[in-house]
């Protein structure tokens, strides 16, 4: 079992940055690949970023590519997301995800994941 718990959301004026921490329980964390996603006002929930358990490789969907970086540090048991250049869409509920679904673990793929954080609110003002 693993519980998700978000952080560092906040009111931003567009161009600005803000880092996400995901902050996780249990002894599995570090075999848990990761994943953050968005859901926007009136908007289904989006992939937005991704991570392996070792943190060797990464994903991240195009509208973010250059913008946001995940990363984890599996010492502290947490993920991050850190958000620079924001914008107006950016604005949404971000939630961190674990899986444990191994080899089959599809990055982009919420139903790839098996643990939900709560979420926390990302506002972009323009």
């Amino acid at each position: 079992q693993v519980q998700l718990v978000e952080s560092g959301g906040g009111l931003v004026q567009a161009g600005g940055s803000l880092k996400l921490s995901c902050a996780a329980s249990g002894r599995t964390f570090s075999s848990s690949p990761m994943g953050w996603f968005r859901q926007g006002p009136g908007k289904e929930r989006s992939f937005v970023a991704a991570i392996s358990t070792s943190g060797g490789r990464t994903y991240c969907t195009d509208s973010v590519k250059g913008r946001f970086t995940i990363s984890r540090d599996n010492a502290k048991n947490t993920v991050y997301l850190q958000m620079n250049s924001l914008k107006p869409e950016d604005t949404a509920v971000y939630y961190c995800a674990a899986s444990n679904r191994g080899t089959t673990w599809l990055p982009g793929s919420a139903g790839a994941y098996d643990y939900w954080g709560q979420g926390t609110q990302v506002t972009v003002s323009s």
